[in-house]
């Protein structure tokens, strides 16, 4: 059935009363009755009472309106005591009050229900704004039917201290919503939804994870402590296809737990490198005459502030390491030319072409939301009307437009924030956050094999490591690791401070001192916290509540040290399974060809030699001008007037 202007009819009901003042129930004069809607539309769905028209109606009676309606911007409508001037000053002309509202899904934040003692029901809307619209009698039918009806759309749950009253967690079916859910989204209770929501059995694997899993992870509701672990690890284990694998079965697992590892070494991190360094490595023409030595330094030390401008754009691909400056002046006038094209094509749309691109208007609207939640503590960030807030809101805007088909997913912005930070540049950032988002990619598309992937190479390195701990967490229903989910999906940006994600992201950017060094740091964080999830005997909850509530506490410097300690232990390792070897790049070290005169492995002793290379830079380097540099590191600040959108 299709709705008055545009949507399909899902639900209607007649007879649906508004008791419009304080009047006996039975007093008609005091009811107003209507015709209640659900209406499904592209962008969201809505919920609609109209007023049904009456042949004749007395003025002045009773049942003319006490209240009025207020519309704000976004159709959600309020009620309020209208002022009584000239007994009548707002019924139409032919006496009749005219009653209606309409509200989006999305606006919708409970509902409270009422079937006792009377002998029809009714419901009172509340939405997010804590507006309460007038209550809804169904005279003449039954609530429960319009209750399914919205379950299709939203989650319903019942508050813990009333059970009258429903709470809801809106579903949008889109990616992008599933990611709002994951990280912004109140926690209503992880229990109650898995109980009350219909659309787990037809969803995504990956919205099922990123709308319960973290909404546990991010909250303390006491509900989520009721559910039993096994019950919660089976759905867990279920919500990614695939990922549930039986370790037993892979090749070398038994070897996996007996082998020596052997010692780890100790390692020493150098200062950052400084600008005087960074000089000394280019010729007169600009070019960098040793990218791997560059790149072992930043490895060791990261970059004093003063560089990550110029020095981000090599480590993320946006300038090459063989280039002169001629030629990276020339590739940037080439690629400001192609990213105002591209941000010419959605800043032309019209109105007219918004309203019908729902996906641009999806994506718009998610871009707008989050921009004006991300990092807004920073002082590159803060304040109302602020530069960098356009910033990042124009560039994410133009990433839909250079890759629709996977458009904006939430997470994105928290990706881009410290590179614009850095850039101060519009072009610049947004080229730069185009690289970052080639290695990224997988993590935000809807069949997240990426983040499947990476959960399972986690598993098998943490086995590795420490085969105890691995069987703890499996008798713990934690062996699928998805409390680790949100360290990889935006590489640990909420897990430490934002500087400190500044040193993070660089070191990891060098590809050093082997693939996939960013789950080594996944099982640095880990065993550093193993001996208090262990004594303590932390459950399923605990673990996850413990494991969130890291977040900021972690010092950088320290598991940058553990994990490359973890990396150089297991390079000089010499019996390294074929699993592990093809986590860390070291494929060819599986094939074991002992040397003619020692017996030795020789691609092993090739792992020991570049492992030695990185003992040999980790001795404490010192600039000459140092504590020049550190000062800068320490004390340079960004203002947003330096900014200037476009």
């Amino acid at each position: 059935m299709a709705a008055p202007g545009s949507g399909k009819v899902v639900y209607e009901q007649e007879g649906v009363f508004i008791h419009s003042s304080c009047a006996k129930n039975d007093d008609q004069d005091s009811i107003i009755s209507g015709v209640l809607r659900v209406i499904e539309k592209d962008s969201s769905s809505v919920v609609e009472w109209t007023q049904t028209p009456k042949e004749k109606s007395p003025r002045g009676s009773d049942h003319q309106n006490n209240y009025e309606a207020e519309w704000d911007m976004v159709n959600t409508v309020s009620f309020k005591k209208k002022p009584r001037s000239n007994g009548d000053a707002t019924t139409h002309a032919n006496g009749e009050s005219k009653w209606s509202f309409q509200f989006s899904l999305t606006d919708l934040k409970s509902i409270k229900q009422n079937k006792e003692g009377m002998g029809w029901s009714y419901l009172v809307f509340c939405l997010k704004d804590d507006v309460i619209l007038p209550a809804l009698h169904f005279h003449h039918g039954d609530s429960k039917i319009l209750i399914v009806s919205l379950e299709k759309y939203v989650v319903l749950c019942e508050s813990q201290q009333d059970k009258r009253i429903l709470l809801v967690n809106c579903q949008n079916k889109s990616l992008s919503q599933s990611f709002e859910n994951l990280l912004d989204e109140p926690t209503y209770g992880l229990i109650q939804k898995l109980k009350k929501d219909p659309y787990t059995a037809t969803m995504g694997g990956f919205s099922k994870v990123t709308n319960y899993i973290f909404d546990s992870l991010r909250g303390s509701d006491s509900s989520t402590q009721q559910r039993p672990p096994s019950e919660m690890a089976d759905f867990l284990s279920d919500a990614i296809p695939g990922l549930k694998i039986n370790q037993q079965e892979e090749p070398g697992f038994e070897v996996i737990t007996r082998i020596d590892l052997g010692k780890r070494p100790d390692v020493i991190r150098r200062e950052p490198v400084s600008a005087e360094e960074w000089t000394k490595n280019m010729d007169s023409e600009g070019r960098i005459l040793d990218a791997d030595f560059i790149k072992q330094m930043i490895f060791k030390g990261g970059l004093c502030h003063a560089l990550r401008k110029e020095v981000w754009k090599f480590l993320l691909g946006y300038f090459p390491w063989h280039s002169t400056r001629e030629e990276r002046t020339n590739l940037q006038k080439r690629k400001t030319d192609e990213y105002f094209r591209m941000k010419l094509q959605w800043k032309s749309v019209s109105d007219e072409q918004e309203k019908r691109n729902s996906r641009l208007r999806d994506y718009k609207s998610l871009i707008e939301k989050d921009v004006n939640r991300t990092d807004r503590t920073n002082k590159f960030y803060e304040g109302q009307d602020n530069p960098g807030l356009i910033l990042l809101h124009d560039i994410l805007m133009t990433y839909c437009m250079y890759d629709f088909d996977l458009g904006y997913v939430q997470g994105m912005s928290d990706l881009l924030s410290p590179v614009l930070y850095v850039m101060e540049n519009e072009v610049d950032a947004f080229w730069c956050f185009v690289s970052y988002m080639d290695q990224m990619h997988e993590n935000f598309e809807e069949q997240m094999q990426g983040m499947k992937t990476q959960l399972i190479q986690l598993s098998t390195l943490l086995r590795l490591l420490d085969s105890g701990f691995c069987n703890y967490l499996e008798s713990q229903d934690s062996g699928y690791l998805y409390f680790c989910f949100r360290w990889l999906l935006i590489r640990f940006k909420r897990e430490f401070s934002f500087q400190d994600i500044l040193r993070l992201w660089e070191v990891m950017w060098t590809e050093l001192p082997c693939q996939n060094f960013h789950l080594l740091i996944c099982c640095a964080i880990l065993e550093s916290e193993k001996q208090q999830i262990m004594d303590k005997h932390y459950g399923f909850n605990e673990i996850l509540k413990h494991i969130n509530e890291l977040s900021m506490k972690i010092d950088v410097e320290d598991i940058l040290c553990k994990a490359e300690a973890i990396s150089i232990q297991m390079m000089n390792c010499k019996e390294l399974p074929q699993a592990v070897c093809e986590i860390l790049g070291m494929e060819n070290s599986a094939v074991t060809t002992p040397d003619s005169d020692t017996g030795e492995d020789e691609s092993v002793t090739m792992m020991s030699r570049s492992a030695s290379t990185y003992q040999n830079i980790s001795m404490p380097v010192t600039a000459a001008n140092g504590t020049k540099d550190n000062a800068q590191h320490m004390a340079v600040t960004h203002s947003a007037h330096r900014l200037t959108p476009t």
